[in-house]
């Protein structure tokens, strides 16, 4: 795979969850829940249904303000910013339910995940103002590393809605990762795909963890997927953290085997 230029991070920590507890009405989502991420590393966030890793995935996008607790991002209090900031901050995110734009081309859709750093406004692009073309030739400089990095050449100008489920996956990847993100939220990527696909899906995580330097969180159900390629993982259960530590930690975990494994390990 080609490599891809602008997605870089430096050491420390990139990622500090602190005491976070969200509440619905009398329903709490999430209780006191903490941990942290260093940077350019995989941690799998794993848990029953309903034990709060959406929420907590939500409360990373804001689209879920959180009722006591912080989160700081590269620095970034944010509680601080509008859930719109966060891609200009670096935070990225694929979701379960697919929302491509199926009457677009691959590349198309790539260049939309780019919009965010993108600075000439929608005036100068209506004017083609000075600027504006430099822009537009870095987004397809980029989507089309991004197309080489994900395998999609020989898709690049195909509509979405003709393709595949799993080649739509690696699409929504190639959008988020044109942000140019140092963390990216992964939530559910492995939903709907065979064996096969599952496998490759791996490969491509580890690849985008030692290629680009990024940090990626991982929602996911699949246990065996989690645990080869994540450095640490995190569980939760009814809105509270159970276990954290390496694969194998939490693997031997009785908390984990009780709550999550249904009392046996693979």
């Amino acid at each position: 795979m080609a490599e891809v230029s602008g997605i870089t991070a430096e050491s420390g920590k990139l990622l500090a969850v602190d005491g976070v507890t969200v509440r619905f009405g009398g329903i709490t989502a999430l209780n006191s829940v903490s941990f942290d991420m260093d940077r350019n590393t995989v941690l799998g966030l794993i848990g029953p249904n309903g034990a709060g890793k959406t929420s907590l995935f939500n409360c990373l996008s804001r689209l879920y303000s959180y009722t006591e607790g912080r989160i700081v991002f590269d620095g970034h209090h944010l509680e601080d910013y509008p859930h719109h900031r966060m891609v200009s901050l670096g935070i990225g995110r694929t979701f379960q339910n697919l929302a491509l734009f199926n009457s677009m081309s691959v590349m198309d859709n790539i260049k939309v995940g780019r919009h965010c750093r993108l600075t000439k406004g929608f005036f100068a692009n209506a004017l083609r103002l000075p600027g504006v073309a430099a822009q537009e030739c870095e987004s397809h400089r980029k989507a089309c590393e991004l197309v080489d990095f994900l395998e999609l050449g020989s898709v690049a100008s195909r509509l979405v809605g003709e393709l595949p489920f799993g080649t739509r996956k690696r699409v929504e990847l190639g959008r988020a990762l044109a942000s140019d993100p140092i963390l990216l939220l992964l939530d559910e990527p492995a939903a709907g795909l065979n064996h096969e696909e599952v496998e490759e899906l791996g490969r491509l995580i580890r690849l985008m963890r030692s290629s680009l330097k990024i940090g990626i969180l991982l929602v996911e159900h699949h246990m065996s997927l989690v645990m080869s390629v994540s450095d640490k993982v995190v569980a939760l259960n009814f809105g509270q953290k159970i276990a954290e530590g390496t694969p194998a930690e939490v693997r031997k975990d009785r908390n984990v085997i009780e709550s999550y494994l249904g009392g046996t390990q693979k």
